[in-house]
């Protein structure tokens, strides 16, 4: 299992997002919550198996994953995510502008361990990413805070 604990180093997170605006809002939100953090993105789903297969020892702690996106789309890389004996046991948030009941089942039935509905401000995404970042180390427990105090992640 995923146990963020066992790493000594500066969190490492990956964002599969076609939308470059959307990814630069939150590469910059990112920063400014946490400093060091390691941040790379990925335009599709096929771009990022590229990425991820690629990593070596350096996999990210967690995976944001929009839906979508030409190539590979987010529910398309979440299955091959969690098929990859090397990847599956990566935590994977869908980050989207969907908010379909379809979308949210379709993705935890998949394996993803949240679904955010992409905030419609800076300071939703900052507490969000705030909270994700403090609580890396038991993101299953931050997952279930968020759902609970922020109505963002809607799913279990």
């Amino acid at each position: 299992m995923w146990d963020y604990n066992s790493m000594d180093c500066s969190p490492h997170f990956v964002l599969v997002d076609d939308d470059l605006d959307d990814t630069s809002l939150f590469e910059e939100v990112l920063l400014e919550v946490q400093p060091t953090v390691k941040f790379q993105a990925a335009h599709n789903g096929l771009d990022a198996m590229n990425m991820l297969r690629n990593a070596g020892t350096e996999l990210p702690d967690l995976i944001f994953l929009d839906l979508n996106m030409p190539r590979m789309d987010g529910k398309q890389c979440l299955v091959a995510i969690k098929e990859d004996d090397l990847l599956k046991n990566i935590p994977v948030i869908m980050y989207s502008t969907s908010s379909q009941p379809k979308d949210i089942e379709e993705t935890r039935q998949a394996g993803a361990i949240c679904f955010i509905t992409k905030p419609t401000s800076i300071h939703e995404l900052r507490n969000i990413l705030s909270a994700i970042v403090n609580g890396l180390n038991k993101i299953e427990e931050t997952v279930e805070t968020l759902s609970q105090n922020e109505g963002m992640c809607i799913i279990r």
